[in-house]
C-alpha cells in the first residue's frame, strides 16, 4: 500500500512517548509499504533526524509548529467563544493543510500512485488526514486514526488534582469540549487503533452517553526495541531516586511536583543521602522552592544521554496523578533495566505483575516506605529489575508486537 503517514512531532529522536509510538509503527509499515511522512517540526529538530526517518521513508516532508504564549491566548479565546476545543484549534495550522493539498496535487499532476491510506497519529493530525481525504476525492482511501490515549482524560484528571478553581474549571470546560470531539472523530475514520484498552472504553463511555459508538478495529499498545538498548548495569550502591519525562507536558510536571513535595520528605528521614534526580526538558520553578537540600536534589533539565545518572539509580519512580494512554516511561525503565515504582495512574494501560516486575502505590507513605525499600535492599532492587526486563521482552517489544497493525494494512 501507499500510506501518508501524518504526525505532530518528528518520530525522532526517541526522548518522548509519542515519538516512539510513531517511530516503530513508521518502521514496522515501511518493511511492508511505500510510507510518506509528514510531520510538524519544532527549532530543535535536526537534520540528522529528519535523515534517519528518511533511510526507511519514501519521503519525508515537514511543517514548521509555531507556539507562543500570545497564540495560545487567542486559541483559548477562541476555545471560549467557538466551543471547539482548545488542544485542537491551536494545532490547526494552515501551512499544514495547504503542504497536504500541494503533495497530493503534485503526485496527481505526475501521474504518480496516489495514496491508499491515510494514517493520523494522534487526534491532533486527525484533522488533516479527513483533508486529505477530501482531497483525493477521485480514489477511495482508507483512513486510519491511532489513538494514543482518551485526550479528554487528561484535562479532566488535571482538573481533580488543581487546586486554583478558575484553572479546574477552565480544564473541566476543556475535557467536555474533547470528549464530544472525539467521539464525532473516531466515527469519521475507517479504523481506529488504540493504545489500551482502557481509553477505549472511556471513549465508549462518553459515545453511550449520547446514543453513540466508537470502533475499536485493534489495541496495540506501544512499545520499544529490546535488541537495540541491553539493560544498564547499577551500581550496588545506587542512592538516586529518578524521573524522566519531558516536563512541559502538565501530568509529568504535576507528578513530580508531588512527589518532590509530599513523598521525597519522608524518604530523606530514613535515607539521608538520597538523592532525587529530575530529568526532563522545562522543569518546573515549583521543585526549586521547595526546601529541599541541595544536595538532596538534583534538577538536570533535558539531557542527550541518560545512562549516567541510570547506573546510579536505586528506584526508578512514575509518581504519575493524571494522563492517560500509556506512560512509555515504564517501558523505557523495564528496557533499561530499572527498578519501576508507580502510581496505578502511572502503570494504567500496561500489562504488569506488581510485586515481581513493578511496586505499584498511591499515597505519599506508601511510596515513601516502598521506595526506601528499593534503596536498602538492592537484591530486591536488581530483582524487580531483571524480572522488569525480561517482561519488557516478552510484551512490549516491537519487532513481535507490531504484527498485529498487519490486520489494519492488508
Amino acid at each position: 500500500m501507499n500510506i501518508l503517514f501524518l504526525t505532530q512531532v518528528l518520530p525522532y529522536p526517541l526522548d518522548a512517548g509519542p515519538k516512539v509510538r510513531a517511530y516503530y509503527v513508521l518502521r514496522h509499515l515501511a518493511q511492508k509499504h511505500t510510507v510518506t511522512l509528514v510531520s510538524f517540526v519544532r527549532a530543535t529538530d535536526t537534520d540528522q533526524a529528519i535523515a534517519h526517518i528518511a533511510e526507511f521513508c519514501q519521503a519525508v516532508h515537514t511543517v514548521p509548529m509555531p507556539r507562543s504564549n500570545l497564540r495560545d491566548g487567542y486559541y483559548l479565546l477562541r476555545s471560549l467563544l467557538t466551543g471547539q476545543p482548545f488542544l485542537i484549534g491551536r494545532d490547526w495550522n494552515g501551512a499544514m493543510a495547504a503542504k497536504l493539498r500541494a503533495i497530493i496535487a503534485k503526485a496527481t499532476k505526475q501521474g504518480l500512485p496516489p495514496f491508499d491510506a491515510v494514517h493520523a497519529d494522534q487526534l491532533w493530525m486527525a484533522p488533516y488526514a479527513l483533508l486529505a481525504r477530501q482531497q483525493q476525492a477521485r480514489k477511495r482511501v482508507m483512513t486510519v486514526l491511532d489513538e494514543h490515549n482518551a485526550v479528554f482524560m487528561i484535562p479532566e484528571r488535571l482538573a481533580g488534582a488543581d487546586a486554583n478553581l478558575i484553572k479546574r474549571q477552565l480544564l473541566a470546560l476543556e475535557a467536555r469540549k474533547l470528549a464530544r470531539y472525539e467521539v464525532d472523530v473516531c466515527n469519521q475514520f475507517d479504523r481506529v487503533v488504540w493504545v489500551t484498552q482502557e481509553d477505549y472504553l472511556a471513549v465508549q463511555q462518553q459515545a453511550q452517553l449520547v446514543e453513540r459508538t466508537v470502533a475499536c478495529d485493534n489495541i496495540i499498545p506501544i512499545c520499544g526495541d529490546s535488541a537495540q538498548q541491553s539493560p544498564l548495569p547499577r551500581n550496588s550502591t545506587a542512592r538516586r531516586i529518578t524521573f524522566v519525562g519531558g516536563l512541559h507536558y502538565p501530568p509529568n510536571a504535576q507528578g513530580i511536583c508531588w512527589f518532590a513535595e509530599h513523598v521525597f520528605p519522608q524518604i530523606l528521614q530514613q535515607a539521608p543521602e538520597s538523592i532525587l534526580t529530575v530529568i526532563g526538558k522545562q522543569p518546573p520553578l515549583a521543585l526549586h522552592r521547595l526546601g529541599i537540600p541541595a544536595q538532596n536534589l538534583e534538577i538536570t533539565g533535558f539531557v542527550e544521554e541518560v545512562e549516567p545518572y541510570l547506573v546510579d539509580t536505586a528506584a526508578f519512580v512514575v509518581p504519575l496523578l493524571a494522563g492517560g494512554g500509556m506512560r512509555v516511561k515504564i517501558i523505557d525503565g523495564w528496557r533499561w533495566g530499572m527498578p519501576v515504582i508507580s502510581t496505578t495512574i502511572g502503570a494504567e494501560g500496561i500489562t504488569t505483575k506488581p510485586e515481581q516486575n513493578i511496586i505499584i502505590a498511591d499515597t505519599p507513605a506508601d511510596l515513601a516506605t516502598r521506595t526506601i525499600e528499593l534503596l536498602h535492599q538492592p537484591a530486591k532492587a536488581q530483582q524487580l529489575a531483571l524480572a522488569g526486563r525480561q517482561w519488557f521482552e516478552e510484551h512490549y517489544d516491537w519487532q513481535r508486537v507490531y504484527q498485529q497493525w498487519n490486520s489494519i494494512y492488508l
